[in-house]
This record gives structure tokens, C-alpha cells and sequence, in this order.
């Protein structure tokens, strides 16, 4: 259940190779061994993209791949943080002083926020310190929420060093803030599933207050990854940031054109709720309120009636305030579109139709069209792979992740799994001579995963 903490589960270490590893690689590192070891998982997000931060329930699944945290209390207070990664430098840092740098998006600053999350939750002044080795073999800057997934493994690191008790649903909102230290204005998907994500079933997950439930996913079909090898970091660029200012600012003209209190509106889901209408009626509003010509800053002070220096300094964040033009009209027909697609894609999955795979993968493909064209958080090499896959037998493909980069996911019949691999791989990956190492597992089929778990050796 949600309001359980997360899984604590005694294992014979040598059972686990990986474990195994780790703990060689730990005592070699730092002359000791791990008292305990916290797994947290990445996720794929079937759908629902760009609409968490808006206010509006997403549909992911947390996959095989994960982050996974080898764990020594100190005595001192200090914090030493290692990669097994060869290509992730070793850090450390005084507990009692954490800086993040949201300039420099660097590995640790992803397990900082994790760590500083829950030692301000608990109003910690002098935290003891840990020797920490990370491995993670969730593809980066792949969609696949790596580093959602450290930021999670860190606080329940964290959490579990200090011997303290916390919900899931707790964990993954504390998670969810912290990740904001580096400067991602995230809405919360990639944490709650990493906490709340059972074997065998995806989840609806919706906010204020957080939930989970429980969708079963098809028999008939099999969900695929696939690696556009683009990579994109979301802290690293402004892209992600720009997109959700302009749903704040389309929220805010919007409850502006229909007479609501719009200074307090921060989302496009809380313009739907005080109207009290549909997601169809939604479209139209939207519609009939905002134009599809690109809005200056100029333009937005005319519509709310305030000043250039009112919109700068108590709407636009620091890294939004010299972006001259946004586009409000299709981000908000985007988020209610795709809003509408989730709860479609879940009443489907009840229902089980005969057609249901094929039904599924309808909306995934106007899912795709609507990041590329309205959302514009596509790529030409994501959208090369996204037909490949439709043309190799996947019923739906889309972009999963922020986009950019990163990841497709297709929904594929189960008996044509073996010829879309083959497909696929040859027509992406070997004819466009992106020949990769095998790690970093460009195609693979996945299944609904586990959540966070801590691992104490028996």
C-alpha cells in the first residue's frame, strides 16, 4: 500500500551478482563493506508527457533498469560519493553544508538533492556522514528518468541511515521538491512511480493529494524501448523549463479570459477544476481564448494588465526572464489533449475490447503527433524511429521522457516481438551506423518492475 514505507528485504548477497560486484567493488574502494544496499528503478511513461507538472495524471510503469546505492554509515560528517562509471569523478561534501549548483548538472548533484530533501524534512542540523558507490544502468539523458532515479535512491539512502519512517507517497513528494534544487521544474511522475510502481502492473498516478492505481496492461502486446541515442538533459538545457512556464502563463491568460481569480492559478488542470468542465470543453475554451501566433512578453502584460517588470520578477523563473516569445496556445491544447488521452487509455485497459491493443496504439501515435507539433519536444531522429517502429509491426509509438532525445516506447503484438526487434535494430541502429556497445541497451522489451527497495544482507 501507499502509506507503507518502502520494502526492506534481507538477501543472501552472493545470490546476486550484481550485489556481488558492488560490494567487491565498495570494499576495494573505501576498505570496508556496505552495511546495505537501496535499489530505486527508472521508468517508461506510457503515456501522459509534459502533463504532470500541469496538474494532470500520467500513465508510467517502472522498468528493470535501475539505480542501485551501496551504503556505509560514518562517523565523521562527511559525505563520499563514488561511480562504479569510470566516467562519473569521485565527490565529497561536508553533510552539514550542502551546496547544489543548478549551473552544472553533474552525477552527484542528483544524490545532494535526494540526501538535502530529507535532511531538511526532518530539520537535521548536524547529519552524520557515508561512503556511498553508485551504479546505475539506466541508459542516460534517455527519457528513462535516471536521474529521478538517483535523486529517489539518495533520499532512501538517506531515510534509512537515519533510521527514520516515511509513506512512499511521502518519500516520493519530498523526492519530487528536492529534484527543483537543480533547477528541473518537474511535476512529480518519475518519483512516485520509482516509490509506488508494483511487479506486474502499470499506474495512473495523479497528484493533490498523490495516488496510485493500478492499470493492467494488455496479455496480448509487449511494451518496447527503444534508444534514439540522442542524448538530453533536462537540467541541462531550457527547453524543458520553457515549456512549463508557458503552461503557467496559458493557465494564467486562460483563467484571465473566463473571470477567475488567474494571479493564483499556477496550472492548466486548476482552469478545467474551477470551471468545473470537461477536458473536451477545455480544448474549446482554449480555442476561443488564446491565438496561434507565438506571444510576446509585451503581449502577455496587455492580457493580464500588468507591468513588464510584474511578469519578470513574480511569473517568469530566473531562467525563463529573457525568453522573448512563447507559445500558449499549443502547450495548452497539447496538455488537455493528452490529459484526455490518459483517462482513454485507462477506461481501454478496463474495458479490454477485442481490438484493444490496436486501440491503445491509436492513442500513443496522436500521443507522438501532439509532442511533435504542438509540444515541439520531439527530434528528427526520434521521429525517424518512431515510424520505423509503426512500420515493423508496433500498433502505437511515441517519445516517452521529456523528449528532446532520448527514448521512444512502442506497444507491439506479443507474436510479432522477435521480427520487430530484428527489424528495428537493423533499420535504426546498424543501417544509420549507430553500432553501440551492448550496454547501452538501445532495443529491449520491458514489463512492469518493482518500486525502491532497501536490501539488508541476511
Amino acid at each position: 500500500m501507499a502509506s507503507e514505507g518502502p520494502v526492506t528485504r534481507r538477501v543472501q548477497v552472493a545470490e546476486y551478482p550484481r550485489l556481488v560486484k558492488l560490494k567487491e567493488m565498495f570494499n576495494s574502494k573505501f576498505g570496508s563493506i556496505p552495511k546495505f544496499y537501496v535499489r530505486a528503478p527508472g521508468r517508461v511513461n506510457i503515456i501522459g508527457e509534459h502533463i504532470d507538472y500541469c496538474g494532470y495524471s500520467v500513465l508510467p510503469m517502472a522498468v528493470e533498469q535501475d539505480m542501485l546505492i551501496a551504503v556505509e554509515p560514518v562517523k565523521t560528517h562527511t559525505l563520499c560519493l563514488s561511480n562504479t562509471n569510470p566516467l562519473y569523478p569521485d565527490f565529497s561534501i561536508s553533510a552539514n553544508n550542502i551546496q547544489i549548483d543548478k549551473t552544472k548538472p553533474l552525477w552527484y548533484n542528483y544524490f545532494l538533492c535526494g540526501f538535502k530533501g530529507i535532511q531538511e524534512h526532518f530539520g537535521l542540523s548536524n547529519p552524520a556522514g557515508m561512503n556511498c558507490l553508485v551504479d546505475g544502468n539506466i541508459p542516460p539523458s534517455s527519457g528513462l528518468s535516471s536521474s529521478s532515479a538517483l535523486v529517489c535512491c539518495a533520499g532512501l539512502v538517506t531515510l534509512t541511515m537515519l533510521g527514520m519512517n516515511l509513506s512512499k507517497v511521502e518519500l516520493a513528494e519530498i523526492c519530487a521538491k528536492s529534484e527543483r534544487y537543480i533547477g528541473t521544474e518537474g511535476g512529480g511522475m518519475d518519483q512516485s512511480i520509482s516509490f509506488l510502481a508494483e511487479e506486474g502492473t502499470a499506474k495512473l498516478i495523479e497528484f493533490s493529494p498523490l495516488r496510485a492505481t493500478d492499470v493492467k496492461l494488455p496479455s496480448g502486446a509487449v511494451f518496447v524501448i527503444a534508444n534514439s541515442c540522442v542524448e538530453m538533459n533536462k537540467a541541462a538545457t531550457s527547453h524543458f523549463n520553457i515549456r512549463v512556464m508557458e503552461c503557467r502563463l496559458a493557465a494564467k491568460l486562460l483563467a484571465k479570459y473566463k473571470g477567475l481569480q488567474w494571479d493564483k492559478v499556477l496550472q492548466l488542470e486548476e482552469v478545467q477544476g474551477r470551471l468545473g468542465i470537461s477536458l473536451e470543453e477545455m480544448q474549446a475554451v482554449t480555442e476561443d481564448a488564446l491565438h496561434s501566433e507565438p506571444y510576446s512578453q509585451e503581449e502577455i502584460c496587455r492580457c493580464l494588465g500588468i507591468s513588464l517588470e510584474e511578469l519578470r520578477t513574480q511569473i517568469l523563473s530566473p531562467n525563463t526572464q529573457d525568453v522573448l516569445i512563447f507559445k500558449l496556445y499549443q502547450r495548452a491544447k497539447h496538455v488537455y489533449s493528452e490529459a484526455a488521452r490518459v483517462f482513454q487509455f485507462k477506461k481501454i485497459c478496463e474495458e479490454a475490447p477485442d481490438n484493444t491493443v490496436q486501440l491503445l496504439g491509436e492513442l500513443m501515435n496522436q500521443s507522438h503527433r501532439s509532442c511533435r507539433d504542438m509540444y515541439e519536444c520531439s527530434c528528427p531522429e526520434l521521429d525517424q524511429l518512431v515510424d520505423i517502429c509503426r512500420k515493423f509491426g508496433a500498433e502505437g509509438s511515441r517519445l516517452t521522457g521529456a523528449g528532446w532525445g532520448g527514448c521512444t516506447v512502442s506497444i507491439v503484438p506479443a507474436d510479432k516481438l522477435s521480427s520487430f526487434l530484428a527489424s528495428v535494430s537493423e533499420a535504426y541502429y546498424q543501417r544509420s551506423g549507430r553500432n553501440l556497445a551492448p550496454e547501452k541497451e538501445s532495443l529491449f522489451a520491458t514489463k512492469p518492475g518493482g518500486g525502491a527497495l532497501v536490501f539488508l544482507e541476511a
